[in-house]
């Protein structure tokens, strides 16, 4: 008998609409009771992640969701700024991007991303890895629950 899921924090880092929008529904659709918080950039999501302005009452995140192509920081950039601080580098960050491209593949996993999934364009395929990733990071591994 397995012991039912913790609800967790997840950080989607996400500036496309349609993209927020179709992430909101698959957890929706999925019956998914994590915690979903959102920032549309690179700098907000920094600010998310050390409390800053209004974050300041932010929970540390237990999951990244994480775009590539973001205005202001692009994900690459904050993904480095995370795997490069003690205080964050242990929260698993999936890259979850339009970008099939074998560079930014290599360049993630490099700048130890946890997991790098290109995003489907057809919304069924799209809300089915959004569940293949809650099942695997909520009921599946074990997170860290440092705060």
């Amino acid at each position: 008998m397995s012991i039912p899921a913790q609800p967790i924090d997840i950080l989607l880092v996400e500036d496309d609409p349609g993209d927020e929008l179709m992430t909101r529904e698959a957890f929706e659709d999925n019956k998914i009771g994590n915690t979903l918080h959102v920032a549309h950039d690179g700098q907000e999501a920094l600010d998310f992640l050390y409390r800053q302005g209004e974050y300041a009452e932010a929970p540390r995140p237990d999951l990244i969701l994480l775009d590539l192509n973001l205005p202001r920081y692009d994900g690459r950039q904050v993904l480095e700024r995370i795997k490069a601080d003690p205080d964050l580098s242990h929260i698993p960050v999936v890259v979850l991007t339009t970008s099939a491209a074998e560079e930014d593949i290599l360049r993630s996993y490099k700048l130890h991303a946890n997991a790098y999934v290109t995003k489907p364009v057809d919304l069924d395929q799209f809300v089915a890895a959004i569940k293949h990733i809650d099942d695997f990071f909520v009921q599946v591994v074990r997170l860290p629950r440092l705060r």
